[in-house]
């Protein structure tokens, strides 16, 4: 039996063959690895050094305006999780952050870009600080390309800041590590 292939298929399929693949990766913490406690939150009776991992990332769409990075905890016990990052209009020919490019106040982010506010109620990283004794929790690692950059006020919550994020987005990409903290003595 033979399959014929029109020219609208073979262009698909070469277009295919040739788009790269967005992905996400880190330096200081691989995927599906345990976190390091410099990157625990130091408050809440945690005692890192509350500092945001290096991140690069490659193969966003073309038509990518702006990216936009994102840590989130679903299993936090709050029955919504908890967002400990937010960078916001990251510039579209940026691909990745330096170490501590979380720090308050926006110091260490690219021109441009901004801090959404994180769960704790800053604008900066919010370190890992599961309460102790739970079972290991996931931080969900994004990158988002966005089709335009996004406005929200500088007090908007993370819920919605997400939502426009979200209403922006046109790719993503994530990996997943885990953070836990042993019951008290």
């Amino acid at each position: 039996m033979k399959i014929a292939l029109t020219s609208l298929a073979l262009m698909t399929l070469a277009t295919i063959s040739h788009a790269e693949t967005f992905t996400i990766s880190s330096p200081d913490i691989k995927a599906n690895s345990v976190i390091e406690k410099r990157f625990e939150f130091n408050g809440f009776g945690c005692s890192g050094e509350n500092m945001s991992p290096a991140l690069n990332w490659k193969g966003a769409p073309k038509d990518t305006k702006a990216f936009a990075v994102t840590v989130y905890d679903p299993d936090a016990p709050t029955g919504s999780g908890w967002w400990h990052w937010m960078a916001i209009n990251i510039p579209a020919d940026v691909q990745s952050l330096a170490a501590n490019a979380g720090a308050v106040g926006g110091v260490n982010l690219p021109k441009g870009a901004s801090h959404g506010r994180n769960d704790y109620g800053v604008a900066g990283w919010g370190g890992v600080c599961p309460p102790q004794g739970d079972k290991p929790h996931r931080y969900i690692f994004t990158v988002h390309a966005l089709k335009a950059p996004i406005e929200v006020p500088a007090d908007a919550t993370a819920a919605l800041t997400g939502y426009v994020m979200g209403m922006n987005t046109i790719a993503k990409t994530s990996f997943t590590a885990t953070y836990g903290r042993p019951a008290a003595k």
